[in-house]
């Protein structure tokens, strides 16, 4: 039998794992299958970062170049912009972007072009795992009918599993190796082939039924988490409108020991998973006629946060006697969590271009972004381009207003309340005695 075939190729270290898309899921997961021994490909459609790969160097702060060169100096890793080589390995994991298309409904383009990838390369004898996250059926209802239409048959030539990423940038605690693997296959025995390939290289692996399980498993995952900030949200807008510090309610419902977990409020939600998926759960609702209302509501509130923290500033500023309109403002990070370089879908492009269309002008200072870019969505107030500016006294003094929209920990926040009149927290970075000394005026979430 195939199943039995490839576990024990796997057993063995025998099997070649290619892994397509070499983002922050991407790249670590195949270094980790290349650390455990495997003959690990990455495969890219980006030309640098296939060459910053086999030049032994890494653009994910989480994967440390020095492992990455041993890695590639050992022969045990490389990259390559060539799919044909697809055809060599005997476990092809897809970890390709799912982004939303305008009108808010998946697209699973980049899933459908590393499939198309694959069936052009399918053999006997290989397993397709997507780790993508999508809608529930994807995996047995887009992929399975392309792969058959090979006319190789599934469980006899190849096996077919979703396992859906976990991974959760610039965390010192938990990375690939010891988050627990959701594994679900098409058929048994791609579950148990699956599970037992991410066994070699994760602590922990548990098997559910079937592919539909693990995707919807990983949808609830994030919707729960984007429900509960948006109660978070809710309640922090309506602290402020009774004039109550969100933060100490927080605190102080937290030391309940039981029935409760504090979430916490924010400028908005960014990333790829917390903004996204749950409309991926929601639209597979809509095509079986429910209505998911919970998760409706909860995007509405977080996706006002933006508009949130411009109300904010501009009672700050007023309180001041100005106006947001000439107003210089200050944005401290923009990077969507502290600590890492990633800004996708990150409130503060939406912040700036809402700030940009009210007049103000916008600078900020990121020291793990260099420039930020405005797509389509962020493009109210204008679009151009923008550089982080160093985090300077001048630059600080002559901020009308400083925002902090990431608490990144490298930020003396000590100096940003001594040189400035007026800072907007978004994060409760200022918390404890950096506020108690501060001079300026501070407005918090």
């Amino acid at each position: 039998m195939i199943k039995d075939e490839l576990i024990k190729l796997i057993t063995e270290k025998g099997a070649t794992v290619g892994v397509i898309g070499l983002g922050y899921v991407g790249l670590p997961l195949v270094v980790e299958f290349a650390r455990h021994g495997f003959p690990a490909i990455g495969f890219e459609v980006d030309r640098r970062k296939a060459d910053s790969i086999n030049s032994g160097e890494s653009y994910i702060g989480d994967i440390e170049s020095g492992i990455v060169k041993e890695l590639v100096d050992g022969k045990r890793l490389r990259a390559t912009l060539d799919f044909g080589e697809l055809k060599t390995c005997d476990a092809i994991i897809i970890c390709v972007p799912t982004p939303l298309r305008k009108t808010k409904e998946p697209d699973i383009s980049y899933i459908m072009a590393a499939a198309e990838q694959i069936k052009t390369r399918l053999r006997r004898g290989q397993l397709i795992i997507l780790e993508s996250t999508t809608y529930p059926g994807t995996t047995d209802e887009v992929l399975l009918p392309l792969f058959a239409e090979t006319g190789l048959k599934l469980d006899e030539d190849f096996l077919l599993a979703f396992s859906p990423e976990r991974v959760d940038p610039g965390n010192p605690k938990f990375q690939t190796h010891n988050i627990p693997k959701v594994v679900g296959g098409v058929t048994d025995d791609s579950t148990a082939a699956a599970a037992h390939l991410y066994a070699q290289i994760v602590k922990d692996v548990f098997a559910v039924t079937s592919a539909r399980v693990a995707e919807a498993a990983k949808l609830l995952e994030n919707t729960f988490r984007a429900v509960n900030i948006g109660m978070a949200n809710e309640m922090a807008r309506l602290c402020y409108a009774l004039n109550i510090d969100t933060w100490e309610v927080i605190r102080a419902a937290a030391t309940k020991p039981f029935g409760f977990m504090p979430f916490y409020p924010g400028p908005g939600i960014g990333g790829h998973c917390i903004p996204l998926d749950p409309h991926y759960l929601s639209w597979k609702a809509r095509q079986h006629g429910f209505d998911s209302r919970f998760i409706g509501l909860a995007e509405e509130v977080n996706s006002r946060m933006p508009d949130h923290v411009v109300q904010l500033v501009a009672d700050g500023l007023n309180q001041k006697r100005k106006a947001v309109n000439g107003a210089r403002v200050l944005l401290l990070g923009v990077a969507y969590k502290k600590d890492i370089d990633d800004v996708r879908e990150s409130p503060a492009l939406s912040i700036i271009d809402r700030l940009r269309a009210k007049g103000a002008d916008v600078h900020y200072h990121d020291p793990f972004v260099k420039e930020v870019h405005f797509d389509d969505a962020h493009t109210v107030g204008g679009g151009e381009p923008l550089q982080s500016a160093p985090l300077t006294d001048e630059e600080l003094q002559t901020s009308d207003c400083v925002v902090i929209v990431t608490d990144h920990s490298g930020i003396d926040y000590h100096r940003v309340c001594q040189l400035t009149s007026l800072i907007v927290d978004t994060r409760n970075a200022l918390n404890g005695d950096v506020r108690r000394e501060s001079c300026a005026h501070i407005v918090r979430l």
